[in-house]
């Protein structure tokens, strides 16, 4: 069965006056996901952002993993390069004890510059910072003596304890777009998770490139595909509803050069909701039709893993009301014809 977990969307735009109010939103919108047989719910990471988007994913996962009792808690993505890697080993593996194995964690490099600044990062360390980091955390995770000597880190013998629950560690999921960060996330990663605009096409020839990295350095494989999804009704309760929210988005990824996603888009004008709306980009529509594209995504790109965005933290929308709503019927009508 494709299983099929929820990203939290925490902001208040346009300048995160109501915070507070998404943080409970977001918590009532997790366990109503339990409920109705979601398997995860993921959240990012985001620095200076006006719109209060949240920047401590794992204690948000720890608090709704206080409120839940069935699902998994993970980040997509935390910005791993901006930390100290044995703060994140630590501090996962004590998520995951607490969870009794419910962890993911979803890494990716980060593209923003504002996020760099915060921590002082320079873009150019970025992939470096990355990798060592992935080997340490796995050193940590083992519960063995070791020591790394590397360009961004030097460990002298150390031991991490406790281990976490899942053996040898929770999966670490790597977020790439492009060719070689998707190499990467099969040579090194438990899992890639793709940006949750790109189109099918592209998607298919990354998850060959993926898996091909993968069989090579001797990994097991998990195509976890980001989808930015409604669900209603009619087709055209699901565009009145969700097309304000995701051009928004999209106009908001335009600006910050995310060009993958934008295949037969060239200016701002052409954020389009029929552009935008093509190429299996979005999980919408009814019931059915949301169905019949998650078992496109899963027969021509081998998807083995679902992250829907309902609500968009960049437009604050579809209000905690009518994401509810969606969150109900995708799981009364979706999820169970997902095999």
């Amino acid at each position: 069965m494709l299983k099929v977990g929820m990203y939290g969307s925490i902001a208040s735009p346009p300048n995160g006056e109501l915070i507070e109010q998404r943080l409970d939103e977001i918590s009532d919108e997790a366990l109503l996901a339990e409920n109705c047989g979601f398997d995860g719910i993921f959240f990012g990471e985001h620095h200076q952002d006006k719109k209060g988007f949240l920047p401590s994913p794992l204690i948000i996962a720890a608090t709704i993993a206080g409120r839940t009792s069935r699902l998994r808690v993970g980040t997509n993505l935390l910005l791993l390069p901006l930390h100290y890697p044995v703060q994140i080993a630590e501090d996962t593996a004590s998520l995951d004890l607490i969870t009794h194995g419910r962890v993911v964690l979803g890494v990716g490099l980060g593209y923003q510059d504002r996020d760099m600044a915060m921590f002082g990062i320079h873009k150019s360390s970025r992939v470096g910072r990355f990798e060592e980091s992935i080997s340490i955390i796995r050193n940590c995770w083992s519960g063995k003596h070791f020591s790394h000597s590397g360009e961004h880190f030097n460990i002298p013998g150390i031991q991490a304890l406790p281990r976490p629950t899942q053996r040898p560690g929770p999966p670490i999921w790597i977020g790439a777009v492009e060719p070689p960060a998707v190499r990467r996330a099969g040579r090194i990663g438990d899992g890639w998770i793709t940006a949750p605009g790109i189109p099918i096409d592209f998607a298919k020839e990354c998850a060959d490139i993926y898996r091909e990295a993968a069989a090579a350095a001797g990994r097991q494989t998990c195509v976890v595909i980001m989808r930015d999804a409604w669900v209603a009704n009619t087709r055209e309760e699901a565009e009145r509803i969700y097309a304000p929210e995701v051009v928004t988005a999209y106009g908001y990824y335009f600006a910050g050069g995310q060009t993958r996603l934008f295949k037969g888009m060239a200016t701002a004008a052409d954020i389009t909701f029929n552009n935008i709306d093509k190429d299996a980009r979005l999980v919408l529509g009814t019931p059915n039709e949301c169905v019949d594209l998650l078992h496109r995504w899963q027969e021509e790109v081998g998807a083995d893993y679902v992250i829907v965005r309902f609500r968009q933290a960049h437009s604050g929308g579809p209000s905690h009301v009518e994401t509810s709503r969606a969150i109900e019927l995708f799981g009364s009508r979706v999820l169970p014809q997902l095999k």
